[in-house]
């Protein structure tokens, strides 16, 4: 079984991939950066804010797929100042506190656009 999920991100037409596929119980989130539905930036130079609004917006097609939040087993964060990393640690913290998902956390020397400051992708596995 494979089921593909958009948010409706202009990117995923351009590129040719989806917000998620699930292939049997595991799902995979595709890196997802802090662009509401009308593309719109979220959090203009707050890591904080960008983490946050992008971990909302995983959690929303997690659930849509059928997940929860609890069947996630790997984040990887992708930020362009890794000097700040306590703002986003903060918000993962505040989603998978509880949870305690395997992570990662880099820094790149950039995203698709300037004032994307992080994306994240993640990994879920029903049992």
């Amino acid at each position: 079984m494979r089921k593909k999920f958009s948010t409706g991100a202009k990117w995923e037409d351009i590129v040719g991939y989806s917000r998620a596929v699930l292939v049997n119980n595991q799902l995979e989130v595709t890196g997802t950066v802090a662009v509401d539905e009308h593309g719109k930036l979220v959090g203009k130079d707050n890591m904080f804010e960008q983490t946050r609004f992008i971990l909302g917006k995983m959690e929303r097609v997690i659930n849509e797929a059928g997940f929860q939040l609890s069947d996630v087993t790997r984040t990887r964060i992708f930020v362009t100042d890794i000097s700040r990393w306590q703002e986003v640690g903060k918000a993962h913290q505040e989603f998978f506190g509880a949870i305690k998902p395997a992570t990662t956390m880099v820094e790149v020397r950039a995203l698709i656009s300037p004032e994307y400051l992080v994306e994240i992708e993640a990994s879920a596995i029903k049992e």
